[in-house]
């Protein structure tokens, strides 16, 4: 004789339907992470400040190593970073290489989070 209780299985129901599609895309979400982690670092944040403020609209490299006190390729690490991000143009010259700010894209990157 069996004393134990027979179990019944168990229905799980889900407390709402499901929100439909994701608001933001994974390639969209990507992007917009990428932008954000160029950000996310105080060097990188100095290096536009000083690429905007430049009365010419762009800087060399060679300028870039003394203001942060960091030497030439861990700025250009950086400065790859930015590229990347798509808030620097790389432009090169000879030896040198200019950096300017992309038209725009300091303002789309202000508006980032508002379309989250």
């Amino acid at each position: 004789m069996n004393l134990l209780p027979v179990l019944e299985p168990v229905k799980v129901e889900s407390c709402c339907a499901p929100a439909g599609a994701p608001a933001l895309g994974a390639e969209e979400a990507k992007q917009k992470a990428l932008v954000f982690k160029a950000l996310a670092d105080p060097n990188r944040l100095r290096l536009l400040s000083i690429v905007k403020a430049e009365a010419s609209g762009e800087s060399c490299v060679c300028d870039l190593t003394g203001p942060l006190d960091l030497g030439q390729p861990t700025v250009s690490h950086h400065l790859k970073i930015l590229v990347d991000a798509g808030l620097l143009h790389r432009e090169k010259r000879g030896t040198w290489a200019y950096y300017s700010l992309v038209p725009g894209a300091l303002e789309q990157t202000a508006g980032l989070i508002a379309t989250l």
